[in-house]
């Protein structure tokens, strides 16, 4: 039950992130999709094996279902991947570091500060290399394609 919650608020979050960022009404149901696949890669990683690359994993996972997405519905891969890492963005962490420096508790304000940082890294990492594997598979698909033709 625990899990099913999760994902349907991550369904949700990314969805009505999708509303308020303007896609095309028919990507919502992606844009969900890759928010709520996301943040269950996330969830599961977590404990595991921390909070960054479990962020590096699942943002990995977001941009490469939105480069997938973009291709099917010929769509441009931002409104597939901004609404998919929406769940990931560590916002409340960074309010809370925030509140910590107001309320003079420097000590804790680097820290949650320092994890805020480390995971919205973390996401720019996964995006970044999600989108370079797709660029590298991408090109290496229709030059075999080509070559095959050539052949004939």
């Amino acid at each position: 039950m625990y899990l099913f919650v999760h994902l349907l608020a991550s369904f949700i979050a990314s969805g009505a992130f999708g509303i308020l960022f303007n896609a095309p009404k028919r990507t919502l149901l992606q844009c969900g999709l890759s928010g709520m696949v996301g943040w269950m890669v996330y969830i599961l990683l977590e404990s595991q094996m921390g909070g960054v690359f479990a962020t590096v994993a699942a943002t990995f996972l977001v941009g490469a279902l939105s480069q997938l997405f973009a291709r099917i519905y010929k769509k441009p891969v931002i409104i597939f991947s901004v609404a998919g890492i929406i769940p990931l963005v560590p916002g409340g962490l960074a309010y809370d570091a925030m509140r910590r420096f107001v309320e003079n508790q420097y000590d804790l304000a680097v820290e949650l500060a320092a994890k805020a940082f480390l995971l919205s890294g973390s996401i720019a990492i996964g995006l970044v290399l999600s989108e370079v594997l797709g660029q590298l598979l991408i090109r290496r698909v229709p030059r075999r394609r080509l070559r095959r033709r050539a052949d004939k």
